[in-house]
């Protein structure tokens, strides 16, 4: 007899299975054991009855610690009042290993710090197991989204020989003679790469050296950042409007089940639908200052102005045509308000703020040449990137969209820090 996944209990009503698992909770009342297994697709209540079992078998449940690993055979019987809505009367039991009795992760509260530390353990809980089934549902809907929209995914390099964006963010690494540093963006990349296949995405890991400890900050985390020739700014949000629609329907459709494992409710996530709404930066100055909050122009928006404007709507909202002081070198000016750009940040309902930032980029190469040495950029350095508005230069726009902050988004999770296997944060390199 194969294994068979505890996610399909459903389909062996009134059938012998095997399972092999861990033991997440055991108890007993005297004549009875009662084993929770999870196997790693969901959890299931395993049921020896003495009497009906041989006495060693029986005994041997005794023996088992959180997190033993065990094999199970018994027929499956559908009960409502079990996990998963059905369980297993076990018939036999094969104990594989017998967990030490001191499992840091036992079935209490436990602070943050202590979990991190054991992170490695942690993920194997069911609100962690949940949030990352949900994690690779965001992921696959993204690439069925681009690759159904006909992108072609090529990928960026991890080592780079200069920014992408601000300088003071790099992490620099050693590259045998010279130096080199962690990619924070695939972008410029990703230009060549849309100037030989028109419609292009890149989705692997990015590296910030942003020394800040806020809920919405990761050292390493992993974006998505299509970019499409002849596309401009209103284009660029149309499609974005649309991926992340596809997004938060999907999750609803497929991983109802976990999302209410971790509690999410889901009527927010219902309204996600196209249009957003779109203001200016100098709408959002005016709506900031109706609600008491100042900034003044020029400067980007923080997660408090994020926070206040996401408020007033139902759905995420474009925030559009941002100074160009606040914004990267190579955004192009709006040619009718050449103090601002043709970018956009879509900020995420709930106050979650940003998840999207992207928009048109700057095709006159003269104008790319200023902006660089407008911002201290080498241009010898950027040479290659310079050849992309030499040889064929074309109006083309693109975005970055991050995974775990649109995870913890959906999930309506506190804190980034469960949305990635394993967090690296600003005091944390470990497990």
């Amino acid at each position: 007899m194969g294994a068979c996944d505890i996610a399909k209990l459903s389909e062996c009503v009134g059938q012998e299975v095997m399972l092999q698992g861990w033991v997440y909770n055991r108890r007993s009342s005297g004549k009875i054991q009662f084993l929770i297994l999870r196997d790693g697709t969901g959890f299931a209540q395993v049921v020896f009855a003495a009497g009906e079992v041989d006495a060693d078998t029986f005994a041997a449940c005794d023996r088992l610690t959180q997190e033993s690993s065990v094999r199970v055979w018994g027929q499956v019987r559908a009960d409502a009042r079990a996990p998963g809505g059905y369980e297993v009367t076990g018939r036999r039991l094969e104990i594989i290993q017998i967990a030490s009795p001191d499992y840091p992760i036992s079935l209490k509260e436990h602070g943050v710090d202590f979990l991190l530390d054991h992170r490695h353990l942690w993920l194997r809980t069911p609100r962690q197991v949940a949030i990352m089934r949900i994690r690779a549902e965001v992921i696959k809907a993204i690439r069925d989204f681009l690759d159904d929209h006909d992108f072609t995914l090529v990928d960026a390099p991890i080592f780079t020989p200069n920014a992408a964006e601000g300088t003071t963010t790099l992490f620099e690494v050693s590259y045998f003679d010279e130096k080199a540093y962690l990619t924070q963006s695939g972008q410029l990349y990703n230009e060549a790469t849309a100037m030989a296949l028109g419609r292009v995405y890149c989705f692997g890991p990015t590296f910030r050296a942003e020394k800040s400890k806020t809920r919405r900050h990761l050292m390493e985390f992993w974006m998505v950042e299509p970019e499409m020739a002849f596309w401009d700014l209103d284009q660029t949000m149309a499609l974005e409007e649309e991926l992340v629609s596809f997004v938060v329907a999907r999750v609803l459709e497929r991983r109802r089940q976990e999302l209410a494992v971790i509690g999410r409710d889901t009527a927010p996530l219902a309204r996600v639908k196209p249009p957003f709404p779109r203001i200016s930066y100098d709408e959002a100055l005016a709506l900031l200052h109706r609600k008491g909050l100042d900034l003044p122009w020029g400067e980007d928006l923080g997660a408090p102005h994020e926070t206040a404007i996401s408020e007033e709507f139902d759905r995420p909202v474009f925030v559009h045509r941002y100074p160009a002081v606040a914004k990267a070198f190579y955004m192009k000016p709006d040619p009718e308000r050449p103090e601002v750009v043709l970018g956009a940040d879509l900020l995420a309902s709930e106050g979650y703020g940003e998840i999207i930032g992207g928009g048109q980029r700057i095709d006159d190469p003269e104008l790319l040449a200023q902006r660089l040495r407008e911002n201290g950029l080498s241009e010898e350095a950027y040479r290659w990137y310079m050849d992309l508005r030499r040889y064929g230069s074309v109006p083309h726009s693109g975005f970055g969209l991050g995974i775990e902050r649109t995870l913890a988004w959906i999930a309506g999770l506190e804190h980034v820090r469960e949305t990635i296997p394993f967090p690296r944060l600003l005091n944390r390199l470990r497990p």
